[in-house]
């Protein structure tokens, strides 16, 4: 699957299981017995993706604090979204409203309800502060990393910090990651395919 991931990163879920199967080392008939489709393989991505975001949130839910709760979980899954670059193309792809793709997703969604109404329960947040801010943060986040990865990989955790802020979230400070560059923000800069 690490071989679908890098391949899905860099060129889309358009990446053939039989190309996968090559890249990997491993015959086809092994991949197809695994995944009797590229559906499948991507189904299966969006699970283990979700089950460590389900992890990420159950283990934040443990706090007692709901401030250190949302907090928690807003820097662990932007953590492994800046680490995940293949994310985006499982999530555009995966068949998420059937099955064990959809339960899991459910799951994941009712965690995230909950630090988020704790949050402003507790008035940790604005008031306004809905789930959809955490998913919209961790795009934004998954943005900025996919686009500086290779130039400044930590630049994510700067906007983190700055998103939190304002949030209103308790605990959010400047974490000390200076900004990017203007050679490093050039070098992020979007490029002509091909280059």
């Amino acid at each position: 699957m690490t071989t679908a991931d890098r391949l899905f990163a860099r060129r889309g879920a358009t990446v053939p299981l039989n190309e996968i199967a090559r890249e990997a080392g491993l015959g086809v008939g092994t991949v197809y017995r695994r995944f009797p489709d590229l559906q499948s393989l991507v189904d299966a991505l969006f699970t283990e993706r979700f089950t460590m975001f389900l992890h990420l949130a159950t283990t934040a839910a443990e706090q007692p604090d709901p401030a250190r709760a949302l907090r928690q979980y807003l820097l662990a899954a932007a953590r492994w979204r800046s680490e995940d670059r293949a994310l985006e193309v499982i999530l555009a792809n995966a068949s998420v409203d059937t099955g064990p793709v959809a339960r899991t997703r459910d799951q994941l969604g009712r965690l995230v309800d909950g630090l988020a109404e704790r949050a402003v329960t507790a008035g940790a947040v604005r008031k306004d502060f809905v789930s959809a801010d955490v998913y919209a943060f961790l795009n934004m986040i998954g943005a900025v990393a996919d686009r500086t990865h290779d130039v400044a990989p930590d630049a994510w955790r700067r906007y983190a910090e700055v998103l939190m802020v304002g949030f209103g979230l308790e605990g959010a400070t400047a974490d000390g990651t200076s900004a990017m560059t203007d050679e490093q923000l050039l070098d992020s800069w979007p490029k002509p395919l091909g280059e």
